[in-house]
């Protein structure tokens, strides 16, 4: 069943599930929707108050969310456009050369090829490629000290999602959208850190936010930075 209250001039949309549980439940999930959890026999008209009195959380929730959904600009790769890797805007520079390649130099990517409708593919292999080693060289000292928690990731594997920037499993594995190359390496940071957080605590509880505090008290910086960046 699907309701909506209204809070100010925002509309929040949300999904009720009637259980035997004889507590309310309000869950916000990554895609920004809200699930709601309630008793069998709990009206309509109770569930909309107590959204209500929740509304500021659930708004705080979903901007938090907000920060994981890569919002890039299209790009067509024609010469002159300007790109990001770790934070910084590079020009994107065609070079002729049947000899393939993609380097940085200076205030330029430049991209030497005889085929300009392939600079999009050779572009994106060479972030694809940059990324494995750049979240690697990153993740790993993050890895070691998180084993002070007796967790540790079961893999890292990059993954292009479409709204999120990072996801782990319920078996651990650590998911990285490759678009997080572009970022600086604090945001890289926060994103890695986040997802072992996850490990030891699955929901944004106090005890998360708490445990993400401690291991990078300046989260918040690097999580409004990447939403600016990359919005």
């Amino acid at each position: 069943m699907i309701e909506n209250i209204r809070f100010g001039t925002k509309q929040i949309d949300f999904q009720v599930i009637f259980s035997n549980r004889k507590t309310l439940g309000i869950t916000v999930m990554s895609d920004l929707s809200v699930k709601v959890v309630a008793p069998v026999d709990t009206s309509i008209e109770k569930i909309k108050e107590k959204l209500v009195k929740k509304a500021p959380w659930i708004i705080k929730q979903q901007s938090y969310f907000l920060s994981f959904q890569p919002r890039t600009t299209e790009r067509k790769y024609i010469a002159g456009e300007t790109h990001l890797y770790l934070g910084r805007q590079y020009r994107l520079k065609i070079n002729s050369g049947n000899i393939y390649s993609v380097k940085l130099k200076g205030q330029f990517l430049i991209v030497t090829t005889d085929d300009k409708a392939i600079v999009k593919d050779l572009v994106k292999s060479w972030y694809l490629n940059h990324a494995r080693s750049v979240f690697r060289n990153i993740a790993d000292p993050l890895i070691e000290k998180f084993k002070n928690y007796n967790i540790e990731p079961s893999s890292i594997v990059l993954r292009e999602m479409p709204t999120r920037w990072g996801s782990c499993t319920p078996k651990g594995k650590i998911i990285l959208n490759p678009e997080l190359i572009k970022a600086p390496k604090g945001c890289i940071e926060y994103v890695i850190i986040h997802e072992l957080c996850h490990l030891i605590h699955h929901d944004h509880t106090q005890k998360f936010i708490d445990l993400q505090t401690k291991e990078m008290f300046d989260w918040e910086k690097w999580k409004n930075k990447l939403e600016k960046l990359m919005a």
